[in-house]
């Protein structure tokens, strides 16, 4: 399927709203998105190196899209085309905004965007993870369809709580709504218990959960749990890859789960894109395409994508 991401989800919520029009429950829809992961390095791409089942079993499930394209080749810009369903050069949104936190620039306010509509439509909102569509309280997910919102509004954050003197975009707030909280989880586990609590919370309606990894976005940091499985990666950098990668994986089989018991999957549309290709600074694998994130060479916008509604 050569299709881009946001016109198949598109294209798929219209089927959905069509073959569920006379049913009183709506499909509830997960929407998954891995950071900067490279083309090579999960199983189902032929990856011998990081197990990855929950991820693949996505695409053993439902639909592995080999022709799947993102919009751009780095961050934001995907991330803006994808909720609004608009190609992001459309309303000036075609590069990162910078990191400066009180910087005023994000996705345009007059942009209408996937979690408006589906409000709109009934649904619970929720968001967990990286939003890097504005900093300013104005561009925060709650005020952009989304009624719940855990995470961080930039672009990287470290994965550790924050330590005495670390500053700058990566030691910004962790956020629920608008207000900052103190988290103590390595940051991947937390998003996959913020998932997980989501999904509990509103099993009983119709949700739409948009669950965004910071993983495996630099900085280059795992918890030892996930670095142990992997001591015959004797690189650092590699290692701390594996490890991040395990760590994301894991946490998207806690969100597979928790739809199998509370018997949400087979009514679930559960979507798992990277949002460009990977980078070399965090030693990922785009293997066998050429270049890699910030290019337009198919490394940098061919990604990972899998489709399951059982």
């Amino acid at each position: 399927m050569s299709r881009s991401f946001f016109v198949t989800v598109t294209s798929l919520l219209f089927l959905a709203s069509a073959a569920f029009a006379a049913d009183a429950r709506k499909p509830n829809i997960v929407i998954i998105v891995g950071d900067d992961m490279g083309y090579a390095d999960v199983g189902v791409h032929g990856c011998k190196d990081i197990p990855t089942p929950h991820i693949d079993s996505i695409a053993k499930n439902g639909i592995r899209c080999t022709s799947g394209y993102v919009s751009g080749p780095y961050c934001s810009p995907t991330r803006a085309g994808l909720l609004t369903g608009r190609y992001q050069q459309r309303f000036g949104h075609e590069f990162n905004p910078g990191p400066a936190p009180n910087q005023p620039i994000g996705l345009p306010l007059t942009e209408v965007t996937l979690a408006d509509k589906l409000k709109a439509a009934g649904y619970a909102t929720g968001m967990v993870g990286k939003w890097h569509l504005g900093n300013q309280p104005q561009f925060n997910p709650v005020n952009r369809g989304f009624q719940e919102f855990f995470g961080f509004l930039g672009g990287a954050h470290q994965y550790f709580p924050a330590r005495a003197g670390v500053k700058g975009p990566q030691a910004a707030p962790i956020l629920r709504g608008l207000e900052t909280v103190e988290e103590e989880e390595y940051l991947t586990d937390a998003f996959a218990r913020e998932a997980v609590t989501y999904i509990d919370k509103h099993q009983k309606e119709p949700f739409f959960l948009y669950l965004t990894f910071n993983a495996v976005h630099t900085p280059m940091q795992s918890a030892e749990k996930y670095l142990a499985r992997f001591p015959d990666v004797k690189d650092e950098k590699p290692r701390i890859y594996c490890g991040m990668m395990s760590a994301m994986d894991d946490a998207i089989g806690s969100v597979l789960k928790k739809l199998d018991d509370a018997q949400l999957t087979e009514n679930t549309l559960v979507c798992f894109i990277s949002d460009n290709g990977g980078p070399p600074v965090n030693a990922s694998s785009n293997g066998p395409l050429h270049g890699f994130k910030a290019q337009t060479w198919e490394g940098g916008i061919r990604v990972p994508y899998f489709v399951q509604w059982k």
